[in-house]
């Protein structure tokens, strides 16, 4: 009953109640969305395209992981070019690298008050040599232990100059952290080469061997191991020897 003091119905309640059921459940009295992933991609766009680019990123890499080949590809007997291979060697990097070698060193020359172009045109001339003298003991040893390979001067270049990449790593991080950036990131780059020269060189070298039917444990086996060993240890040992000087 209503109040006989009350001049006007009370109504806020039952329009109170028919507003409210007919609100949906999104709020604010719009209807909601239904929860597809193209409304949570609009939701947070950002977030959806870098876990994608992730998820791709992460299965690229299990893939190259699983795949485990450095083997460089061959058309017809022919090794085929650097840029429809990534394995197959190219002289690009290590020029790169070897002339920005030469520069860096001159920037660790000047930050001592120690340039000269005469020093800079001696370090320049010694790491060219030091080049040279690996690439002719290389194809000497390989010739004296009679390896059959398609291992070329140009593609011995190629792998040996891949060095001046940690090379200029480790002056750099000594210009500016000292001896203690220096070790750190230079030892960390003559594993990475030593690795690099051992994977690379053992299935040039020492796949020829299983070709041609010689046993693991023979002794010209044996000799091209010890070969490609000498190769690898010796890259760790000349970026050191190249570079400790410009680092004070």
């Amino acid at each position: 009953m209503a109040d006989p003091h009350q001049l006007f119905d009370d109504t806020s309640s039952a329009q109170s109640r028919g507003y409210g059921a007919q609100r949906a459940p999104g709020g604010l009295g719009y209807p909601a969305a239904s929860a597809t992933p193209q409304a949570a991609f609009l939701a947070d766009p950002v977030s959806n395209m870098a876990m994608a680019y992730g998820s791709s990123l992460a299965a690229q890499g299990k893939e190259l992981v699983d795949k485990n080949d450095w083997e460089v590809q061959y058309q017809q007997d022919t090794p085929v070019a650097p840029r429809f291979d990534v394995n197959a060697p190219d002289l690009y990097i290590p020029a790169m690298a070897f002339i920005t070698y030469v520069l860096v060193a001159g920037l660790a020359l000047g930050t001592q008050d120690r340039f000269s172009p005469d020093l800079l045109g001696l370090q320049a001339s010694s790491a060219l040599a030091w080049l040279t003298v690996e690439v002719v003991a290389i194809l000497l040893s390989l010739y004296l232990v009679t390896v059959n390979t398609d291992l070329t001067t140009i593609d011995l270049v190629a792998f040996l100059g891949y060095k001046y990449v940690g090379m200029i790593g480790g002056v750099l991080m000594g210009l500016l952290f000292g001896k203690i950036g220096y070790y750190l990131v230079l030892g960390w780059c003559c594993v990475a080469i030593f690795v690099f020269m051992i994977r690379t060189l053992r299935l040039k070298i020492l796949a020829e061997a299983a070709a041609e039917g010689v046993p693991v444990r023979g002794a010209r086996n044996q000799l091209r191991m010890y070969l490609t060993m000498a190769v690898a240890a010796a890259q760790p040992l000349l970026m050191y020897w190249l570079t400790f000087h410009l680092v004070r």
